[in-house]
């Protein structure tokens, strides 16, 4: 704990003379013992490490077996099919994974190449990565901080460490402070500069105390480089039905073969047609339908500014439940600005916009002292210098007194800069052939240097009553989270010197200056609510301030609602997990504790997504279900470490990408449950036709067809099916729910086994009109070629119905509530292009003798054609009257 520690007992610790540094022997020394300063990662995977890791499934090696075994018995062409289906599943899954982990690249191109240090009494630029402990860092404007430093001098100095700590505005360092409270946040440690952060003003000097990994940056990069491979939501549901199907698959096989020694059948035939039930089993597209409706859904994410680097985390959107978001630039501007002005007896809002406001004669001083005494610039909408300068200069230009015009007429002669003792800084300015002293700073400072105050245009004596009128207006605006200044002045006839100036002051008034939020984000925040998702927000701000911009926007209702990084400290693990639903706010907290809010959040079971753009955001990033990354003002780092990016920095964006998220996996619950009614159909077909000692009437071939082409199809297009508007009025989706929750298993089932029973009864109707009844034993009849002809017809009824009702049966799954009328029958076009291509293919597979023959089929005539397609019509009817009922009994139990 270097900041509770003197400098001199530093220095002593750490062996070192501050005059003269190290010498080089002993940097080299120290440099073998601790190594060099920039962070490690673990060595990466290869590909083809991660090319085998994705076949790592249930499914995959039913799927493999299915595969060696069509080799085996000379079906080449279902084992390419196969084959390759396991190939396109595992290179989507090492494209994905290849991209995901950046993070840690990112932390080590943030290490800077050159650092001044002292050594052998002389100050020389070095590479970072030679920096040591105890080496003595010079810092000046515009350098970045090579390791984590114990100041031990320093004037003026400020650092930008919003990468660390979320805030806005960069910290004022004072070498001399010393923190007792071993549990102060980075934000608080005044005496400390860490790696990886910017000098924006002034100068100091430091000790090093910790360097690579040991710094708070290498914390970050340890946390960032542990294993959290945690499957989403939509992972762990395929996982699981992939376990189902797989020993689903494999015990219907043993069951036939059990069948087939009962009914002492032929084993080797029966060790084909329990080849054909696996295949019916597993639907072998569901895997690469699955990514692919991801892929789609990534890109209609995209063009709502939301660029997901991970597929499976456009599923887990729609389940979230908890947004913990970062404040600054996310759910305001990041940039400060100007509210309040208040100058005696006139205490005014300033409106956002950009619309010329016309100043009282006291605003008007206030404002122009404001502007000559600041040193930033502001030009076509972009900004350099201090950010609370900055906001001085914006109010300027909205009172139409700009800084060019007012540094072209009013000329700076002298100045004394800004100093973290005094919270002044003092410029002197030609006025009309006389000078004019502007002074800006802290109002309980200022007032105890003026002796007058404006009032209406009049300087009058500096009353106690005055003082209170101001020490007033700074209270009240302090109680609303504003950053208060106040300004004042003097005129001279001649020019006068820096120890002059602060002397004698006229008091003009304060300006009140916040970090706005945005304008769009209260509305998203109404309507995450409403659709049962709880806004967090977690800031490295101060606590007051972090408080007042939550309840303007609604995501707390009072301070007691809060929660800060030392309070957290306080509190045990289990305590603060069981407590963690009453807070909406946590202030001041560091990476640490980031992480230990998330996993909070997830030990209730919620699905948590974090928002955030510094290094310090990174772990918790990576820890949330959904890491969301900004992509204008964040790091590489936080960008790696995400899931999801916003390309518009815009909290609204990430509720219009839950809404997708909901509807993407409502679409891949549509595609899964559709797909899995149409196997259980063909495992119904087949089996019964076992059961009940029938010809088989689907061959392997034609199931894989089925499968593959006729199934995918509409389960693509049921994978890009329109959103449903209401989506965002129901509560999020409970992770561990089922596929086959809320009515989704029953009408799985019902739907396949009315396509299993229509695809028999099909088959029945082709072998009765060539005059074989299957309800009688015809095993005498097998040898004869009438009769082989007979079974092809019937086999090509049956494989036309069994893939027509699939295809009609897909328009019933777009709403398990609402008619096909209701939701639009040709909203989804892609889905009716589907169907006619499907039944299209169809009639090419029997109508086309090469085809016909490699699948065992036979064109039909035109009467059965017609009995085919009523058939096919049967399972999308008894879905729609069901719908129907279900309606009707809802209604009639809200009327009672």
């Amino acid at each position: 704990m270097w900041f509770s520690k003197p400098t001199k007992e530093a220095l002593k610790e750490l062996n070192v003379d501050p005059s003269q540094g190290l010498s080089s022997g002993e940097a080299l020394t120290r440099l073998e013992k601790y190594g060099p300063n920039k962070l490690k990662g673990k060595p990466k995977k290869s590909l083809i490490t991660l090319f085998f890791s994705q076949l790592k499934d249930m499914l995959i090696y039913v799927l493999l077996g299915a595969a060696v075994i069509t080799i085996f018995i000379k079906e080449y062409a279902d084992a390419i099919i196969i084959l390759l289906v396991v190939i396109l599943n595992a290179v989507i899954g090492v494209i994905q994974e290849a991209k995901a982990e950046k993070a840690v690249e990112a932390l080590q191109k943030m290490t800077t190449p050159k650092s001044l240090v002292r050594r052998d009494g002389e100050v020389k630029e070095i590479n970072s990565e030679e920096v040591v402990p105890g080496d003595i860092i010079v810092l000046d404007a515009g350098r970045f901080i090579p390791a984590d430093i114990r100041l031990t001098e320093s004037a003026n100095l400020q650092i930008e460490e919003s990468a660390l700590t979320g805030e806005s505005v960069p910290s004022n360092k004072d070498s001399a402070v010393l923190l007792e409270d071993p549990k102060t946040p980075i934000g608080d440690k005044v005496n400390m500069a860490f790696m990886s952060t910017l000098v924006t003003y002034g100068r100091g000097e430091g000790v090093v105390v910790a360097t690579a990994m040991d710094t708070e940056i290498g914390k970050i990069a340890k946390i960032l480089d542990e294993d959290n491979d945690e499957l989403t939501p939509l992972q762990r549901r395929l996982d699981e039905l992939g376990k189902t199907l797989g020993y689903l698959a494999i015990g219907i096989c043993a069951l036939i073969f059990v069948i087939a020694l009962i009914q002492k059948r032929d084993l080797f035939e029966m060790f084909l047609t329990a080849i054909s039930l696996a295949v019916a089993a597993i639907p072998e597209g569901l895997a690469a339908i699955v990514a692919i409706v991801l892929a789609l859904g990534v890109t209609r994410m995209s063009k709502i500014n939301a660029i997901v680097k991970k597929l499976p985390a456009v599923e887990t959107l729609g389940s979230v439940n908890i947004i913990c978001s970062d404040k600054t630039g996310t759910l305001t501007q990041n940039k400060m600005t100007v509210v309040k002005t208040f100058t005696l007896n006139n205490l005014r809002d300033i409106p956002a916009g950009s619309d010329v406001l016309a100043p009282s004669p006291d605003e008007k001083e206030l404002v122009r002292s404001f502007v000559l005494c600041s040193d930033a610039t502001y030009e076509n909408g972009a900004g350099t210098g201090d950010p609370t300068e900055v906001a001085l200069i914006i109010m300027g230009d909205r009172f139409d007194l700009t800084k060019n015009a007012l540094n072209a007429a009013h000329k700076r002669v002298g100045e004394k800069p800004f100093d973290s003792d005094r919270k002044l800084m003092s410029t002197l300015n030609e006025e009309n052939g006389t000078y004019r002293v502007h002074t800006k700073g802290a109002i309980d400072n200022l007032l105890k240097i003026s002796s007058t105050a404006l009032i209406d245009g009049k300087v009058v004596p500096l009353t106690e009553e005055i003082k209170k009128s101001f020490l007033k207006a700074t209270e009240e605006m302090s109680d609303s989270a504003l950053r208060v200044l106040g300004a004042a002045y003097k005129d001279s006839d001649t020019v006068i010197d820096a120890e002059e100036m602060e002397k004698d002051l006229t008091i003009i008034g304060i300006v009140g200056m916040i970090d706005p939020p945005r304008l769009e984000v209260k509305d998203s925040i109404a309507e995450a609510k409403a659709a049962g998702i709880t806004p967090i927000m977690i800031t490295g701000d101060h606590k007051n301030t972090a408080v007042a911009i939550a309840k303007e926007l609604g995501i707390a209702d009072s301070i007691e609602q809060s929660l800060t990084g030392a309070e957290i400290d306080e509190m045990t693990d289990e305590v603060f997990s069981e407590k963690i639903k009453d807070y909406r706010v946590f202030a001041r907290v560091s990476p640490e504790h980031k992480v230990k809010i998330v996993r909070a959040f997830k030990a209730h079971g919620n699905i948590v997504s974090m928002t955030g753009d510094g290094v310090n955001d990174a772990p918790s990033l990576k820890y949330a279900d959904i890491g969301v990354a900004m992509g204008i003002t964040g790091t590489d780092v936080a960008k790696g470490a995400s899931d999801m990016i916003l390309t518009d920095d815009n909290f609204t964006t990430i509720v219009n990408a839950i809404e997708e998220g909901r509807n993407i996996y409502n679409n891949i619950k549509k595609s899964v449950i559709f797909l899995l009614s149409c196997n259980l159909g063909e495992v119904i077909s087949i089996l019964f036709s076992i059961l009940f000692f029938w010809p088989v009437p689907l061959a392997a071939t034609q199931l894989l067809w089925i499968n593959l082409i006729t199934d995918s199809l509409p389960a693509i297009a049921l994978g890009v099916d329109p959103g449903d508007k209401d989506v965002m009025k129901r509560k999020p989706r409970d992770p561990k729910q089922s596929f086959f929750a809320e009515g989704s298993g029953a009408r799985a089932v019902i739907g396949g086994f009315l396509i299993g029973i229509l695809t028999l009864t099909a088959f029945y109707f082709g072998m009765y009109e060539h005059g074989y009844n299957i309800f009688t034993n015809l095993t005498k009849e097998v040898t004869k070629p009438e009769y082989q002809t007979a079974l092809t017809y019937a086999r090509t009824m049956a494989f036309v119905v069994l893939a027509a009702s699939q295809l009609f049966y897909s328009l019933s799954m777009r709403n398990h509530e609402k008619s096909i009328f209701k939701i639009g029958l040709f909203k989804n076009k892609l889905l009716i292009a589907s169907i006619i291509i499907g039944l299209l293919l169809q009639e090419l597979v029997i109508s086309i003798p090469f085809l016909a023959e490699a699948f065992g089929v036979h064109n039909i005539s035109l009467k059965d054609w017609g009995i085919v397609l009523l058939f096919s019509l049967v399972p999308l009817t008894v879905n729609e009257l069901i719908k129907f009922f279900v309606r009707l009994t809802r209604k009639t139990a809200d009327n009672n």
